[in-house]
C-alpha cells in the first residue's frame, strides 16, 4: 500500500470517484483551488472530527473557538505578516511564468542555469528571469464602499491570530487556568507563487491549530514550589505535543515507515521561535510536512499587547501576579493529511488473487474511522423482495453512519466500486435472507464473509467500526 511512483494515480482516482476535482472546472478550473465532492467532503469531515476529538474534547483544559476569516490590517501588521509574510519572486520576461527564487537556487526546477551575461534563465522556455523581489502571500480585500488603504483588510493566512486576539476573552469567560489550550479548525488563504503536487500546496486550505498557553520557565519553578509535581516547562510541553501529533497519524493507520519527525535547524526558525518540529510523510514527490509543532515563546501575545494597547497578561492566582504566557502550537493541514491518507491507503492489485481480485483493481485500505462510506448495502437481485429487505437494513444503518445503497451491476462489480472508495464492509442481501433472516457481511481488507442475523447487524457493525 502507498507505493506510488507518482501522484497521478491518486489525482485520477480522486476525480473519478468524487473525492477532489478542480474548482469551477467548466470554466477551465481555478489555479491551485479545489472542490471536494461527496466522498472528499465526508473524508475531510472525518479528519477534522478526529482531530477535534483528540486535541480539544479529550483534553481537560482545551476549549474550541471559531474566529473570523476577514482579518483587520492591524492584526496582521502586529503579527508581522503584513511586513514579512512574503516569498522571493522571479518572473520570466518571455513566457511570464513565475518562480520562487529560493526554490530556483535549490534546484527544484532542475539545475539553475545562467546566460552569457550571468542572468538566470527560465527553466521552462530559456528566457531571462527578472531580479528577485518580495511577493506578499496574503489576499487583500476591502471593507466598506471604498477601496483605499483605510478600508484594507486581508483573508487570514493562518487561523492562529484569531486565537491570540481572542485570548483574553476566552480565558476569562472559560475561567481557564494555566496550562490551557484554545483550538480552532478553519479556512486560511495564501497566494502561493508555486502551488502544486495536487492538494498538497494550495491557495485555499484548512488548518487545525491548537495554541497551548503555558507559564514561562522562570514562573514554572515558583509555581511548582506551591504545587509540587504539577508543572511542566514550555519545552516539556513542546515535547509532549510533538509525540501527541506523531501518534495521531499512527492512530489513523498511516504507515510508520513513511512517517518521521524532523526538527528544524536554527537557521530555519523564525526569529522569535524557540523550537520547531515537523511531522513528515514520504510522498512520491519526497518527504514533506503534514503537521508542524512550534515553540513560539511569548512573541504573539506580546506583539498584540504592544500594538493594541490592551492588557493581554494572565493573572496567576497561585502567585498573585501577572505575566504573558508562552505558547506551543501544533498546526495540521487538513488537505495535506487527506492526501497522505489517500496515498498511504492506495493499493493496486498486481496479481490475480484467490479471492477473485484481478490485476489492476484498486483498493483503498482506509481506517474505518476515516472511510467516507462505512457500509454498503447490496441486494443480490432486484426481485423477490430482496430490495425491500435491503432498504429496511439501509434505513436502520443510515440513522447511525454514512451508508450507500447500490443495486446496479453484478455483485462483483459493486464490490470493486466499494473497494475503490474504501468502504470497510459490504452487506449482501441474497435469496436465502428471506428464509434465514440473515445477510452476508464482507470485509474489505480480509475479504472474509460472515453470515449475520439481520437483527444483530447494527451492533455487529458498531463493534467492527470501533
Amino acid at each position: 500500500m502507498g507505493d506510488l511512483e507518482t501522484i497521478d494515480e491518486i489525482v485520477s482516482l480522486a476525480k473519478r470517484r468524487g473525492f477532489v476535482f478542480p474548482s469551477a472546472e467548466i470554466y477551465g478550473g481555478t489555479g491551485a483551488i479545489w472542490d471536494y465532492g461527496p466522498l472528499g467532503a465526508e473524508l475531510k469531515r472525518n479528519i477534522k472530527e478526529l482531530w477535534w476529538q483528540r486535541f480539544v474534547r479529550q483534553q481537560p483544559s482545551v476549549v474550541g473557538v471559531e474566529t473570523a476569516i476577514i482579518t483587520r490590517r492591524e492584526v496582521l501588521a502586529a503579527s508581522g505578516h503584513e511586513g514579512g509574510f512574503s516569498d522571493p519572486l522571479v518572473e520570466c520576461k518571455e513566457c511570464h511564468d513565475r518562480f520562487r527564487h529560493d526554490h530556483l537556487m535549490e534546484g527544484k526546477y532542475g539545475n539553475p542555469k545562467q546566460n552569457e551575461s550571468g542572468a538566470y534563465i527560465c527553466p521552462n522556455c530559456g528566457g531571462v528571469l527578472t531580479e528577485p523581489k518580495q511577493f506578499n502571500l496574503m489576499f487583500k480585500t476591502y471593507m466598506g464602499p471604498t477601496e483605499d488603504s483605510a478600508a484594507l483588510a486581508y483573508l487570514r493566512p493562518e487561523t492562529a491570530q484569531g486565537i491570540f486576539t481572542s485570548f483574553k476573552l476566552v480565558s476569562e469567560t472559560s475561567r481557564l487556568k494555566l496550562p490551557f489550550g484554545i483550538g480552532q479548525i478553519g479556512k486560511a488563504f495564501r497566494n502561493e507563487i508555486t502551488p502544486g503536487n495536487f492538494i498538497f500546496r494550495t491557495r485555499e486550505f484548512e488548518q487545525c491549530e491548537l495554541e497551548w498557553f503555558v507559564a514561562p520557565d522562570n514562573i514554572v519553578g515558583r509555581r511548582s514550589a506551591n504545587e509540587p509535581g504539577q508543572e511542566r516547562t514550555a519545552h516539556e510541553w513542546y515535547d509532549y505535543w510533538i509525540q501527541q501529533s506523531y501518534q495521531f497519524y499512527l492512530d489513523l493507520g498511516i504507515n510508520q515507515d513513511k512517517l518521521r519527525l524532523r526538527e528544524h535547524d536554527k537557521d530555519e526558525l523564525s526569529h522569535y521561535a524557540k523550537g520547531a518540529t515537523d511531522v513528515e510523510y514520504q510522498f512520491p514527490f519526497g518527504w514533506s510536512e503534514l503537521m508542524g509543532i512550534a515553540h513560539r515563546g511569548n512573541f504573539d501575545l506580546t506583539q498584540h499587547q504592544e500594538h493594541s494597547g490592551k492588557d493581554l497578561t494572565y493573572f496567576d492566582d497561585l502567585l498573585a501576579e501577572r505575566y504573558i504566557p508562552e505558547v506551543v502550537e501544533p498546526s495540521m493541514g487538513v488537505e495535506r493529511t487527506l492526501l497522505t491518507i489517500l496515498v498511504d491507503a492506495y493499493e493496486r492489485v498486481t496479481q490475480k488473487q484467490e479471492n477473485g481480485r484481478s490485476v489492476g483493481e484498486v483498493v483503498l485500505h482506509l481506517h474505518p474511522a476515516l472511510a467516507p462510506v462505512k457500509v454498503a448495502v447490496l441486494p443480490l437481485a432486484n426481485k423477490e423482495g430482496l430490495p425491500e429487505i435491503a432498504r429496511q437494513i439501509y434505513a436502520e444503518l443510515a440513522a447511525k453512519w454514512n451508508v450507500q445503497y447500490d443495486a446496479t451491476g453484478s455483485i462483483g462489480r459493486r464490490y470493486r466500486r466499494q473497494d475503490e472508495i474504501g468502504t470497510p464492509y459490504c452487506i449482501t442481501v441474497d435469496f436465502e435472507s428471506k428464509d434465514d433472516n440473515a445477510v452476508t457481511v464482507r470485509d474489505r481488507d480480509t475479504l472474509a464473509q460472515e453470515r449475520i442475523k439481520i437483527g444483530e447487524l447494527t451492533e455487529y457493525i458498531r463493534v467492527k467500526l470501533s
